[in-house]
């Protein structure tokens, strides 16, 4: 499963990838694992805010805080990730995450209601940039594939577990919910702290940076990077278009006369597709270059959202799904392994940092962006979404002037060599 030994990248198949994955990684994807199996806040907050006498608008209030708060915790994160190391940013967002979330059921003035909420939201997407800088550091390209790959099977799982013991839960006690939503942030917290330890690579990279780290060095450092502001403009553009799924779909689902049940099966297939042939895909495409491997599947993911103005059937609708999902498939990882890449060794926190922010972000503008649009016309919503999916795949590519220069040169190898790899070499981050 371990090994500080591991062939050349160029020999490196994607399974034989998983096989030599540092110990690390397995932890962490079983910790990810226990504590999206025990997050309930983030799914169940709207029932609960109605239930407990509050105004429908009041869960927009709730969301649109917890939305917030994702944004700010990953930028934090990234920060602590590269000052105060993966492991104890890890602990201290689970710990805080734990203790914060079991005051939701004791607040019930809404004012008071939003600004923990808003707390909760933060605190708990702390772990996020230090976590992703975990599956990267020290890291080959095939390997953080790998790592990556691993690490999305166990948050779907959990995920796929969370959803239904959360619905028991809550159908017998919302403060119950909300208490295993602690204690799984806990147990989080304290497997880390006990288990989890620094690589060597994010300790070499500290060491032998010390006097840049004493410069200040920051994210305006990290936003300098071109390749890094285009990327994260693909994925706040991608985010934006893959939330449709939970926009756009159920309400198309509605206009078609399609029972609200018919949504929840066609999230179960994608699911299940995911579930089941996520890490296979992964391997398939792991030869080939990331940037096109990325076009294509936000590509997919674009127009597969988009064509579902023209399923009216279940039949119909259902390939959709699948085809939108085979694009969600080819992009999450392999875009997780592209930027781990692009980050210089000392800074890789700061650079998930403003990754996770961006999910978050479009994450949490999508659906209202998407609303209107729906609301306003909803056969010019899915010509946007078709053009932002096609957008995104565009921003996936190298900038032209760049692929006219590749093209004219020699034939190089197709991945470039790593910031962390080219540290090890002694060269230098361009």
């Amino acid at each position: 499963m371990t090994t500080d030994t591991t062939p050349p990248e160029d020999d490196l198949r994607f399974w034989q990838a998983v096989r030599y994955l540092p110990m690390r990684v397995w932890l962490v994807s079983a910790g990810i694992l226990v504590n999206r199996a025990g997050n309930f806040l983030p799914v169940f907050i709207v029932l609960y805010v109605t239930v407990t006498h509050h105004s429908a608008w009041a869960s927009g209030f709730v969301l649109g805080a917890a939305g917030l708060g994702n944004v700010l915790g990953n930028a934090i994160g990234g920060h602590l990730a590269d000052r105060l190391g993966r492991r104890w940013t890890m602990t201290l967002s689970g710990l805080l995450t734990g203790v914060l979330t079991a005051g939701v059921p004791l607040v019930d003035p809404l004012p008071m209601l939003i600004l923990l909420v808003f707390l909760v939201g933060t605190v708990s997407q702390i772990y996020r940039p230090a976590a992703a800088a975990l599956l990267v550091d020290g890291l080959n390209h095939k390997q953080r594939l790998a790592a990556a790959g691993v690490f999305r099977f166990a948050m779907n799982i959990g995920a796929a577990i969370g959803g239904v013991l959360g619905g028991l839960l809550a159908a017998s006690s919302y403060e119950l919910l909300f208490y295993g939503n602690a204690v799984a942030a806990l147990v989080f917290g304290v497997v880390t702290a006990v288990l989890v330890r620094d690589p060597a690579a994010y300790q070499a990279a500290r060491s032998e940076s010390e006097s840049v780290l004493t410069e200040k060095v920051g994210y305006r450092t990290a936003f300098a990077d071109r390749r890094l502001r285009r990327f994260l403009i693909m994925t706040f553009v991608a985010e934006a278009v893959y939330i449709q799924s939970t926009v756009g779909l159920p309400l198309h689902v509605s206009d078609a006369g399609l029972s609200p049940t018919s949504f929840g099966l066609l999230i179960g297939l994608n699911g299940l597709i995911v579930l089941v042939l996520e890490l296979p895909i992964t391997a398939a495409v792991s030869r080939q270059r990331p940037e096109y491997v990325l076009a294509v599947g936000n590509l997919l993911t674009g127009l597969g959202l988009a064509a579902t103005a023209f399923a009216g059937s279940m039949s119909w609708l259902a390939v959709t799904v699948a085809v939108w999902t085979f694009g969600e498939m080819m992009y999450a990882s392999m875009a997780a392994a592209y930027l781990g890449g692009l980050a210089p060794p000392h800074i890789v926190g700061r650079y998930q940092g403003m990754y996770g922010a961006a999910i978050a972000a479009g994450n949490g503008l999508g659906p209202v962006i998407g609303g209107l649009l729906y609301a306003a016309n909803a056969g010019v919503f899915w010509v946007l979404v078709a053009v932002a999916g096609v957008w995104s795949a565009q921003l996936c590519l190298p900038p032209l002037l760049r692929r006219r220069a590749e093209s004219a040169a020699v034939p190089a190898e197709p991945l470039p060599p790593s910031p962390a790899e080219l540290s090890e070499r002694g060269g230098s981050h361009a």
